[in-house]
């Protein structure tokens, strides 16, 4: 009899749907605006940082501190330090991780063990609910419900919400930690200071620890503020708060995260860090480094990038929000973030039997079938939800508007293509 090969903890995680989507998006040359990255150079500066990393001092060729190249913890725990009104020890409170994927992976498995409960916020980013499984936890899942609009008026992810009493029921003396994500991916949804106060409340309450994903908090628009749930009373000793210089700086390929916390918690993940991935790429922290401390000479000044970037992307947003109604599909305005979804649910009253496999949501077939036939791509909502919720949110899809102009460009030309079908 054959031994098992792969590890049970592997078990139900092995599809990914970005494989399938990104190959089908290549094979049609239709236009990518489902992945998010942007498609436009990082700042000057941050281009020239990494110059400078890579012909400069030579030893930067060569490892740094396994928790963090100096320079960078030190910027990381001055520039948050103020942001969360902590005095953070670079060498004790960060730990810089290959990616932000790189900082949830090593949460998860320095905290969460066989049998623990995590709370996950849907619609999420994918990668919550399988580190929770391989980390031995169990998801227990809590959505944001949108709230009745009137007709003729555009969506917001501000009205898609959490009940209160709902979120309440999910903590068990099984709890271990809360997955927070803002601004939320795919949403946009940028969590208000009293929502976050009631999942602080919460936390406290039951003694669950928080996970807070905040990749996005350079990037949110119409004024709204962005809170780090570790800056409110009683919470930075349960919280990490991770981070990335992908989307900070637009740069994801250079796959520089972060994560920050109180000693109580870090020393766990160090130890998952130096039994795994053990050093990031030197010469890309230095850049990142050099990068951050130009930030916070002009933090909140107009030649700021933190502030110039959510300008420059609330103007795609809005191009983008206003292209797309032309055919029918119907936005949610984000408050934050990469993406916007779209409400498809007329296409799925029209035309209800697109192709597909036997049952498969109807936001995957109908993503497919515009990739194929329009020549755009977007990413299915249902894949952010857990299978029993998939069916309630699949007439929703996922654009990104952290695109170049020739992209939307590209773009208005296959909608105006596809609006004169539609009238024809």
């Amino acid at each position: 009899m054959a031994k098992r090969l792969h590890a049970r903890r592997l078990d139900g995680i092995d599809h990914n749907p970005w494989v399938e989507f990104t190959k089908l998006a290549s094979e049609c040359d239709a236009v990518n605006l489902g992945q998010g990255f942007p498609d436009f150079p990082p700042p000057d500066f941050a281009v020239e940082a990494f110059q400078h990393a890579v012909s400069g001092d030579f030893m930067l060729n060569q490892y740094t501190k396994a928790f963090g190249y100096p320079p960078l913890t030190k910027i990381l725990a001055s520039f948050f330090g103020k942001l969360l009104g902590q005095d953070i020890d670079p060498l004790k409170n960060v730990l810089v991780t290959v990616g932000a994927y790189g900082a949830l992976f090593s949460a998860f498995q320095a905290l969460v063990d066989e049998g623990d409960e995590v709370i996950i916020i849907e619609p999420f980013f994918d990668c919550y609910e399988p580190m929770t499984l391989m980390a031995g936890g169990c998801p227990v899942f809590v959505p944001l419900k949108p709230t009745p609009i009137r007709d003729g008026e555009l969506d917001s992810s501000s009205n898609w919400q959490l009940d209160p009493t709902e979120l309440a029921s999910k903590f068990t003396p099984r709890t271990k930690a809360l997955v927070l994500n803002t601004p939320n991916n795919p949403l946009g949804k940028v969590f208000s200071k009293a929502e976050l106060e009631l999942i602080a409340r919460l936390c406290q309450q039951h003694d669950v620890l928080c996970i807070t994903d905040e990749v996005y908090q350079w990037l949110v628009f119409d004024e709204h503020q962005h809170t780090s749930i570790a800056s409110l009373p009683g919470m930075w000793e349960r919280t990490l708060t991770i981070g990335s210089a992908g989307k900070t700086f637009s740069a994801t390929g250079w796959k520089v995260g972060w994560v920050l916390g109180p000693e109580r918690l870090m020393k766990h993940l160090n130890t998952v860090h130096q039994n795994s991935i053990y050093h990031c790429p030197t010469q890309a922290q230095a850049a990142v480094a050099e990068s951050l401390e130009r930030e916070q000479l002009h933090f909140g000044q107009p030649s700021s990038y933190f502030v110039q970037l959510p300008r420059a992307m609330q103007l795609n947003r809005d191009h983008m929000v206003r292209s797309v109604q032309a055919v029918g599909l119907r936005p949610v305005i984000p408050q934050g973030g990469y993406f916007f979804v779209t409400d498809i649910s007329d296409f799925k009253s029209k035309m209800p039997d697109l192709p597909g496999a036997a049952g498969e949501p109807y936001d995957r077939r109908f993503v497919k079938w515009m990739i194929k036939n329009k020549g755009l791509v977007a990413i299915p909502v249902s894949i952010f939800y857990s299978a029993p919720q998939q069916k309630h949110f699949d007439h929703y899809i996922r654009f990104c508007f952290m695109k170049d102009e020739s992209t939307l460009r590209a773009m208005d030309k296959k909608l105006q293509e596809w609006k004169d079908e539609l009238g024809a």
